[in-house]
């Protein structure tokens, strides 16, 4: 049996506010859009920084990598999320849109430039190049379903999904550094949570 995902307030905030800063820059912005850009953030994170930026699972799907807990939300009426967005379906297409203003207080100034940084430089990608880039040669999503043995049924389309979680980690395999700060971080976020249960 899958572990049960619990989120934090902060991570609420932090999700919930980050999807508001793109709802307010790319217009519009689609479901698909929306759950590349929110792995894409995730990576640039771990790969400049060596944390997470929410802390997600990221799973190896036909068009992953996704969350499947943001996927639900985003299909499903929002339920932890919904007071910070919304959906509105044009010609059968499901947009994401923004319930309140954008609030900071989650974030660093780090963050900031990383999430402006992630904006201008795919904000004008369709949601197809999107994934497109994340199912790139060698990138997370890609070597992970190769290892797997499903990338050719995901490509071929005949497998949508899978329960195989993206290790993120290795994209900083080769940085020492970052790899140590990552792990201890992991560690105490698993620590943390088995206190709270």
């Amino acid at each position: 049996m899958d572990k049960l995902e619990t989120y934090t307030r902060s991570q609420l905030d932090k999700l919930g506010n980050t999807i508001i800063y793109l709802c307010d820059r790319v217009k519009p912005l689609s479901k698909t859009h929306l759950l590349k850009l929110i792995f894409i953030i995730e990576e640039a994170s771990i790969r400049k920084y060596g944390l997470p930026f929410f802390d997600l699972r990221f799973d190896v799907w036909k068009l992953g990598p996704v969350s499947k807990d943001l996927f639900v939300e985003l299909t499903e009426e929002p339920g932890l999320l919904a007071q910070y967005i919304g959906k509105e379906t044009r010609d059968g297409k499901i947009f994401i849109v923004s319930r309140q203003p954008f609030n900071d207080d989650e974030f660093t100034d780090q963050e900031i430039a990383l999430l402006t940084e992630v904006v201008d430089r795919f904000k004008y990608c369709t949601a197809g190049e999107l994934v497109s880039f994340t199912h790139k040669k060698d990138t997370p999503w890609y070597n992970t379903a190769q290892r797997h043995g499903v990338l050719e049924l995901l490509e071929e389309g005949r497998m949508n999904t899978t329960d195989i979680e993206i290790d993120l980690s290795e994209i900083i395999r080769d940085d020492k550094e970052k790899l140590a700060l990552y792990r201890s971080h992991k560690e105490f976020l698993s620590r943390s949570r088995s206190l709270k249960s």
